[in-house]
């Protein structure tokens, strides 16, 4: 069922199969995908300085701090309210990966 809905989604012509345009096209969109999930995990990581794998307030300061950033204690808490879904006030790696395609950062 997958594989019918990836050729779908890329059969422009609707013939019900790819050809070899349609096929790179996924591909590459498949691949762009993995490498941006691979390039915020790793993003994630950095900002979770404590490696208890959440971002909190602290990490966050840390981070700022190291990029010559100044954030108020209230900015830094609206920045993880934004992300933070499931109300626990640290964002997890699925509210960071959430976030940032939301933002369309990535």
């Amino acid at each position: 069922m997958q594989i019918r809905q990836m050729i779908a989604d890329v059969d422009k012509d609707g013939s019900g199969t790819i050809d070899f345009d349609e096929f790179a096209y996924m591909m590459t969109a498949k691949i762009g995908e993995r490498d941006t999930r691979e390039e915020l995990t790793r993003a994630f990581r950095e900002i979770d300085q404590d490696k208890n794998g959440k971002i909190s307030a602290a990490d966050i300061q840390r981070m700022a701090r190291e990029l010559g950033e100044s954030f108020s204690t209230e900015e830094i808490y609206e920045m993880i309210d934004e992300a933070d879904r499931n109300g626990d006030g640290e964002v997890d790696p699925e509210e960071f990966l959430k976030m940032m395609k939301r933002t369309s950062l990535y």
